[in-house]
């Protein structure tokens, strides 16, 4: 008997006729990338990769924190040197303001008649060229005089001495300086003594019925 040829393709086991064959065409759909272990582009992050971009983050933040940290030890070191340059005579200063006051008050001792003299009127002007040249080199040094008279009552330049009735000002206007006070560059050395104007109503202020 002659038996029937059989082709290549009629040899091979259903299994391996199976596995030979797209998938679309058997209906079976393609196992994932997940399913057949493939990590090319959804790979899973390497732990240890994580904690060292966590500790390079740290060490930046610690690196911005120490920068900062020493800009501003610099900032308190330029001050500090300032100050010191402006306020190292401070107490100085308050020892030459003494020898001011004193200038200050042998002129006003000086009775207006007298200066009519020749004589007490030399006296008096080299008193008062003396006191101008020590406010200057006072000034030199940021030593500034303050003259608050016809000005607001300021407590923190200011020392309030005895009040003034006056109604035609403000009450709390600077009416007499008993002594000047001083500033050393931006801050105060000696407050000034003042006289203020009392708190009173103003001519003006009255009404009409007061007036009748």
């Amino acid at each position: 008997m002659n038996e029937a040829k059989q082709t290549p393709e009629e040899n091979k086991d259903p299994a391996e006729h199976a596995a030979d064959t797209p998938a679309s065409e058997t209906g079976e759909e393609a196992p994932s990338i997940a399913e057949k272990g493939e990590t090319d582009f959804g790979a899973e992050v390497d732990p240890r990769l994580e904690e060292q971009q966590a500790e390079i983050t740290g060490l930046k933040d610690k690196l911005l924190r120490a920068m900062a940290e020493v800009e501003n030890m610099r900032r308190r070191a330029e001050k500090e040197k300032e100050d010191a340059h402006n306020y190292a005579i401070t107490k100085f200063a308050r020892d030459v303001l003494a020898v001011s006051d004193n200038l200050q008050r042998a002129i006003q001792s000086i009775p207006a008649e007298a200066r009519a003299n020749e004589d007490v009127k030399a006296v008096v002007t080299g008193v008062e060229m003396t006191e101008a040249e020590l406010l200057s080199t006072l000034e030199k040094h940021k030593i500034t005089k303050i003259s608050p008279e016809g000005k607001k009552f300021d407590p923190n330049l200011h020392q309030a001495m005895f009040e003034i009735e006056n109604p035609s000002v403000e009450p709390g206007t600077v009416m007499q300086v008993v002594q000047h006070g001083y500033l050393i560059a931006d801050r105060l050395l000696r407050p000034a003594m003042v006289g203020v104007a009392k708190g009173g109503q103003k001519k003006s202020d009255v009404s009409v019925d007061e007036q009748a």
